[in-house]
């Protein structure tokens, strides 16, 4: 969440650094702005609201400049206003800020006991002060003074500082906050985000943590924690700038749905062998006499990513026969956690810059387990710290906040890994793998089946449009669905939804049930299929609306639902990657009817990079 972007070069950067901020709305944000360094010293324009808001602005008053730095911010500290956007600035020096200030409240004492006086509620406007504070006092130079702000600061963080005492210079510097330099040619860049610079160059570094950048014209240095240059190549980016376009969709979310079929053959392809009936997990180091040694599987994640990991669960334990707990990464790094050096530890995470997943992959690891991650961003941070190594999903840019792709995938990923492990831990032959493995490749045309059912879902949107509250019910491996279906739904179009377990209907949800209440419930042929029949029957004989997901041929099924979307007949394992796709694109369609913000939500965020 939130978005950086910097340049240093030749050219006027106003225009380049808006366009780059146009690259992260996906992020999320409540506001923007400009820091630029130019003839006449330090320039600042920011406002509240959307980007445009920030172009209207200078298009009533340009800023000329060749270094500069931008931001759309996602409020923490400060409700969204002008003063609170970022860049902040004090003494000539602006600043740009992502992540959190834990000790902010006692440095901001200390300065206005100094007679520093702050025009924000933020905790970002402390490095201003503290930078200019340094150079006052004769720091040697603007690293210098970046230096010794970060000494005094407790918390996350990935920022850019300008100062108009050093006009073609730009310096960086990050800690659990992502941060990437991009180098051009007289020319440098910085941004949160690849997309963001990608158009101008494919030649980047990944900044680690407690490191340090210095972008000039003539190139970037890097440093350190301990302040000594670093040597580091930068890798080239192949991703296709065309990726990121809507490609005739009315919105990203749609074509992210539309994706899944090519996203999952991508994740699949090369890594399953229906020869040998086995997976090879490129960059996961799985040894056989560890998968045979381990006596737990701690599956850490957020969000969607924890519905992913439910569905693993289901996966893992029934194809390796080891015991899987899913634990939200937010609960499991606040508590004492059970585990050590007979448990794997896996981190799912669409960016890998998940500041929870991120922390309980460290606390795993204190502990003494191994980690490992599922992953969608090459050199993220979750994948650096991951010592077992990262199955990347290959889903793409996902830029919708809304995840879809980045979820099917996750659940490819998770099976290969599933198939992997019973390979490994003899509990699967490879006759059995080999028919496992052949349904996951068949699932990419199955998903075209699915998405060509779109328009037979408008009349349940229409009506969900309509309503307070949905229910969703599944069981078994339609359990997760129906939570991450009723997520999907309330992220988009701001509707009340809950995901239940079907068998657990007679516990609180039916008393909810009325002719007002939409009821989606996931009915395809799974073991407890009958007592799922059961629920349908309880919901209809108490005026509730059935809308249902049943598997092809099923007429039983279907005759109980106002509308029945169907699923060809995949492994109840598999299933899941199936039937989430009409419940996104009910969430789609029904947050298109009320005219909601699909793509980037309300008070949402692509990726939670804070606590």
């Amino acid at each position: 969440m939130c978005g950086i972007v910097g340049y240093v070069g030749p050219r006027q950067c106003v225009d380049l650094i808006v366009g780059g901020l146009r690259k992260l709305e996906y992020r999320g944000y409540d506001s923007a702005g400009v820091a630029v360094v130019g003839p006449n010293g330090l320039a600042v324009k920011r406002a509240k609201g959307k980007l445009q808001n920030l172009v209207a602005l200078l298009a009533d008053a340009p800023l000329a400049g060749t270094t500069g730095i931008g931001h759309t911010r996602w409020a923490t500290h400060g409700k969204p206003s002008d003063e609170n956007a970022h860049p902040h600035c004090y003494g000539g020096v602006a600043v740009v800020h992502n992540g959190i200030i834990e000790n902010h409240l006692e440095l901001k004492a200390a300065l206005a006991a100094r007679g520093h006086k702050f025009s924000s509620e933020t905790d970002t406007e402390i490095f201003a002060h503290l930078i200019a504070d340094a150079l006052a006092a004769g720091a040697r130079d603007l690293r210098a003074a970046v230096g010794q702000a970060l000494a005094q600061v407790k918390g996350t963080y990935a920022i850019a500082v300008v100062s108009q005492q050093r006009p073609e210079e730009i310096v960086a510097a990050k800690n659990a906050s992502p941060l990437v330099v991009g180098y051009g040619k007289g020319e440098s860049f910085l941004a949160s985000d690849v997309p963001a610079i990608l158009e101008h160059t494919r030649e980047v570094v990944y900044l680690e943590e407690g490191e340090l950048a210095v972008l000039t014209p003539a190139g970037i240095a890097l440093y350190g924690r301990d302040g000594e240059p670093l040597a580091r190549k930068p890798r080239k980016i192949e991703w296709s700038a065309v990726a990121a376009e809507k490609d005739g969709h009315k919105h990203f979310m749609h074509k992210e749905i539309f994706e899944q079929p090519r996203a999952v053959a991508d994740t699949i392809r090369g890594r399953a062998s229906l020869e040998q009936g086995d997976v090879a997990l490129d960059g996961m180091e799985l040894p056989a006499d560890y998968a045979r040694s381990l006596e737990r599987i701690v599956i850490v994640a957020c969000g969607t990513s924890w519905h992913a990991g439910l569905s693993g669960r289901q996966m893992i334990e029934s194809l390796a026969r080891v015991p899987v707990e899913v634990e939200l990464a937010s609960e499991f790094r606040n508590r004492d956690p059970l585990v050590d050096e007979r448990v794997l530890c896996l981190a799912i995470s669409q960016s890998g810059e998940t500041a929870d997943t991120l922390a309980a992959v460290k606390i795993a690891r204190a502990r003494g387990a191994r980690a490992y991650a599922i992953c969608n961003v090459v050199g993220s941070a979750i994948s650096r710290e991951c010592d077992g190594g990262t199955l990347f999903t290959r889903a793409g840019p996902e830029i919708g906040v809304a995840s879809t792709k980045a979820f099917t995938t996750q659940l490819a990923a998770l099976f290969l890994m599933a198939v992997r492990l019973g390979r490994l831990r003899g509990t699967l032959s490879p006759e059995r793998a080999r028919e496992l493995l052949e349904d996951l490749r068949r699932v990419p045309s199955w998903m075209e089946q699915m998405i060509r059912q779109e328009a037979q879902l408008m009349p349940i949107a229409k009506r969900c449009a309509a309503a307070r509250d949905v229910l969703f019910l599944g069981r078994g491996s339609e359990y997760p669905v129906a939570l991450e279906g009723a997520l999907k739904l309330k992220e988009i179009s701001y509707i009340h939804a809950e995901g239940y377990a079907a068998g657990e209907m007679k516990h609180g949800p039916i008393a909810l049930i009325d002719e007002e209440l939409p009821v989606v419930v996931l009915a395809t042929r799974e073991p407890a299929y009958e007592k799922t029949l059961g629920n349908m029957e309880e919901v209809r004989a108490r005026g509730g609306q059935v809308f249902a997901v049943v598997t092809e041929g099923d007429t039983h099924a279907a005759s109980l639902a106002e509308v029945a979307i169907t699923v060809p007949p995949a492994p109840p394992v598999l299933v899941p990657l199936l039937s989430i796709i009409p419940l996104q694109f009910l969430a789609y369609h029904v947050a298109d009817l009320k005219g909601t913000d699909v793509d980037q939500p309300r008070n949402l965020a692509k990726s939670v990079t804070v606590e």
